[in-house]
Formats: structure tokens, C-alpha cells, sequence
């Protein structure tokens, strides 16, 4: 009798210009194990690295998580598997602190808690079932929520931030989308399409004119007098940059612009 074929931890697809990763391991809630973090690492890295990739979509596999952070078993049992290279590491980590190379959506087909909760706050826009809840319950384990959760701050009143960390209950999403943590908030069999629908739509605009609209407003977010010292430098970029000549010329002959990305 043939072996079963293990499932991969990350399945990775196309939708013309988006790439769709989706994390795989429902029987742990979709949690970040050694070998999930490696894969997603090395997917990130392939999709930047794709000049026909203009958009990101991560999701999760099944209606129980879109991610539940941590795979706290592995961590009890001190399991850590093969460091991966740096470039992996730190793919993740620029994606959880919203600086990854392009325009990621986040698709939460389910609830997501701890670092699958401060993964989607690292995405520019989050599509949420309307089933799912979201949190930051490490306080409840032990830890604290050591990346994106301690900084929310710039997003919404500090209040909200202590009663997520400090209490660590999670909260709905109406509740999270009244308080602008998500876009928006669908049935949990339209979010992948909805997701898909809004990076196409980001993939459809000029490349250089989005890079430059995703660096200065979360920049300014964090520090609004570096914002506004860079913004002259891509002021000049964008306005004088073939696609802009571009998208002038498309506007008048009265058909779609074809991007340069320069």
C-alpha cells in the first residue's frame, strides 16, 4: 500500500497577478510551526522577488483559525526545528511589521489570535468573516504579545490596546471593524473572494504610485515629520516616472494603462 503524501504546511497559488498563500495545518488552528514559518518565509521572498506578482493574499485553511499564533506545543516541548536562513526570518518579520515588500491582503476565514492576530495587522487591508473573533491572549500564557500587538496604539485608543494585552479576551469582528482593525466584514464563504477581488484591484494601479502611497502613510503613521521629508523625493519619483506619463496618456486615448513599474 502507497505511503499518504503529507499535506503541505503552506499552499501556494495564482490569480493572474496575485499570489495567494494559505496557511495549512487546521488540526492546530493553523499555528506558526518551525516548518510554516520556513515555508511562508521562503513564499514571501519568491512572491517579492516575481515582477508579475502585484499583490499578496494570505488566508488560512478551514472555518476553526486563520492563525492561532504560536504553535504553543511545539514551544513546550522546546521544539524549534532548523533555523532558516535570515532572508526567511526576516521576510516574516518585515510581513508582521508591515513592511513587507508589497501590498499584502489578509483573509481571516476564521478567527485569529496572538501572532495570527498581529500577522493580519501587519496586511494593508483585512477581509474578516463575520464568525471570527481576534485577540491577544498571551498575558493568559504567560507572554506578551511580542510584536505588532504592542504598538496597535497607533491605531486605535491605547484603552483598547491594554484591555486586549492586559485582559486578553478577544473581541468580534463588527467590534473590530468599528474600531478600523479590518476593511471589511463578509459571510466566511465570500472572504477569500473578496480578498482576491481587492488585490487585484490594488494590482490593477501603477506599481511605483502604490510602493510610494504604502511606505509614506505608514510612515507617517509611526513618524509624520519623516513622512513628510520623504515625501518630496517621491514626489519626484512618481510624477516623473514613465508610468505616471502612462496612466496621462491611457486617461485620454480611453483604454487600460500598461505599467512599467518605473
Amino acid at each position: 500500500m502507497a505511503e499518504a503524501i503529507p499535506e503541505p504546511v503552506l499552499v501556494t497559488e495564482r490569480d493572474g497577478a496575485v499570489a495567494v498563500l494559505r496557511l495549512n495545518r487546521p488540526e492546530a488552528r493553523n499555528a506558526m510551526s518551525p516548518e510554516l514559518s520556513a515555508a511562508l518565509g521562503e513564499a514571501l521572498l519568491a512572491a517579492e522577488a516575481d515582477d508579475t506578482v502585484r499583490a499578496v493574499v494570505i488566508t488560512g485553511t478551514g472555518d476553526r483559525a486563520f492563525c492561532a499564533g504560536m504553535d504553543l506545543r511545539a514551544f513546550a516541548a522546546g521544539r524549534t526545528g532548523r533555523a532558516p536562513r535570515d532572508e526567511v526570518r526576516v521576510a516574516v518579520s518585515r510581513l508582521v511589521d508591515g513592511v513587507y515588500g508589497k501590498p499584502v491582503v489578509g483573509a481571516a476565514n476564521a478567527s485569529a489570535v496572538a501572532g495570527g492576530f498581529e500577522m493580519l495587522m501587519g496586511c494593508d487591508l483585512v477581509v474578516a468573516s463575520s464568525e471570527a473573533k481576534f485577540g491577544l491572549p498571551e498575558a493568559k500564557r504567560g507572554l506578551f504579545a511580542a510584536r505588532g500587538g504592542m504598538f496597535l496604539a497607533a491605531r486605535i485608543p491605547v484603552a483598547i490596546v491594554l484591555e486586549l494585552n492586559l485582559i486578553g479576551d478577544p473581541i468580534d469582528a463588527e467590534r473590530a471593524y468599528g474600531l478600523g482593525l479590518v476593511n471589511r466584514v463578509v459571510p466566511p464563504s465570500e472572504v477569500l473572494p473578496v480578498a482576491i477581488d481587492l488585490a487585484r484591484r490594488i494590482a490593477r494601479n501603477a506599481p511605483l504610485a502604490v510602493a510610494a502611497a504604502r511606505d509614506l502613510v505608514k510612515l507617517a503613521m509611526q513618524d509624520l515629520p519623516a513622512a513628510q521629508a520623504r515625501q518630496p523625493d517621491w514626489r519626484a519619483r512618481v510624477f516623473e516616472s514613465l508610468d505616471a506619463k502612462e496612466g496621462a496618456t491611457a486617461f485620454v486615448e480611453k483604454r487600460d494603462p500598461v505599467w512599467q513599474g518605473r
